[in-house]
């Protein structure tokens, strides 16, 4: 059973709320889950957004983006952040995790960064991953995992079937 999976949605912060209700679920149903879920905030007078995420369990949100001044096209990502982020997240995976949670495979992770290394650890130790792609850096997480990652529907109940399928694999 493979222990890597991905989903993904269209509009703008679908994929972080999806992921953010099954972390809530299976920690509800005694799934240890450490990880992070991301959390956008619309800015007044502006088009662009705040983007926090939430690391879990422990529950410390972090400011990811930057402000870069309203004529900015550049990555608003503030790779410092996210790193401070990683770091709790790979503290609390020590203390024992039943599944990772990461809620994007960035362009940090796309340039070898992020959560990447994490992943890697989790897998090797048999932890399931899901992880929330876009279509932007979904050919990087392809090509990250060698194509082994298996799409989830998009859904609660898509969600909680493949995590049971993989605990069930691992009790027989």
């Amino acid at each position: 059973m493979n222990g890597l999976a991905y989903t993904m949605m269209p509009g703008r912060g679908d994929t972080d709320l999806l992921l953010s209700n099954f972390a809530e679920k299976q920690t509800q149903h005694g799934v240890r889950v450490c990880g992070c879920v991301q959390n956008n905030v619309d800015k007044e007078n502006s088009d662009k957004c705040d983007m926090f995420v939430r690391t879990i369990p422990a529950g410390e949100v972090f400011l990811i983006s930057q402000d870069l001044g309203a004529e900015s096209s550049g990555c608003r990502l503030d790779p410092d952040a996210l790193e401070r982020a990683v770091a709790s997240v790979s503290k609390a995976f020590e203390e024992g995790c039943d599944l990772l949670i990461v809620n994007k495979f960035g362009k940090h992770e796309a340039t070898g960064g992020g959560f990447r290394e994490l992943i890697a650890e989790a897998l090797y130790r048999e932890v399931p991953v899901i992880v929330g792609v876009n279509k932007l850096n979904h050919d990087a997480f392809m090509e990250f995992c060698g194509g082994e990652a298996k799409f989830v529907e998009p859904k609660l109940d898509a969600l909680r079937a493949w995590s049971d399928a993989i605990a069930a694999s691992e009790a027989a």
